[in-house]
């Protein structure tokens, strides 16, 4: 799974890689994101590429009577998002998650009571982006408008098996020709294979 990442790179970094402008100044290298903390993370979304914007973490589907779903949300299985009613309703709303790592935590024993912590990243530190999925959702006890997102996520290739040992599971990343597909389309070819992982 994928509850906590980093984005440590600057506005002008994150605006000249993925081509796209941030619609409120952000603050420099936010840093790490703990998923659990729902916080307001960079995404790019497929009805408004060209622009960056900032939206809660663990997805709130638009049927949702209050937003207590975000912690079951906060990823979802790309194989299944047709089918679960929390995901269903956004399988048409894509976006990226603009990063630079993601944390891992690998089980030294068999029952996790022992744990080596990886970050996970592409040669040279570059950055790049999680699939997602995003949704609007409206606060009916303030009429407010939130958008959230999910950051999908597939089975483990064969360093994330090594590494995420007791869920088997990783980030769906694109690769970076196939961002913009991903965005258009909902094609995706992924770079995972790209990753290395580093104790820390």
């Amino acid at each position: 799974m994928c509850f906590f990442f980093r984005q440590s790179k600057s506005a002008l970094e994150l605006q000249n890689r993925f081509k796209a402008s941030f619609e409120a100044a952000p603050a420099d290298g936010e840093g790490d994101y703990n998923g659990f903390r729902f916080p307001r993370i960079p995404v790019i979304t497929n009805d408004d590429p060209g622009v960056i914007r900032f939206f809660g973490w663990g997805l709130i589907p638009h049927w949702a009577k209050d937003d207590s779903i975000r912690k079951f949300t906060l990823n979802a299985r790309i194989e299944t998002v047709k089918e679960k009613p929390s995901f269903r309703g956004s399988a048409g709303k894509r976006c990226l998650i603009p990063a630079d790592g993601f944390y891992e935590w690998q089980w030294l024993d068999e029952k996790g009571k022992r744990k080596q912590k990886y970050i996970l990243t592409f040669p040279g530190d570059e950055l790049f982006a999680f699939a997602g999925l995003w949704s609007e959702w409206l606060d009916r006890s303030t009429g407010e408008v939130i958008n959230t997102c999910t950051i999908l996520t597939t089975e483990a290739n064969e360093l994330l098996s090594r590494i995420h040992n007791s869920k088997k599971r990783m980030p769906v990343i694109p690769e970076r020709d196939n961002e913009n597909e991903w965005l258009s389309n909902g094609n995706l070819l992924t770079g995972n294979d790209r990753l290395v992982a580093i104790p820390v």
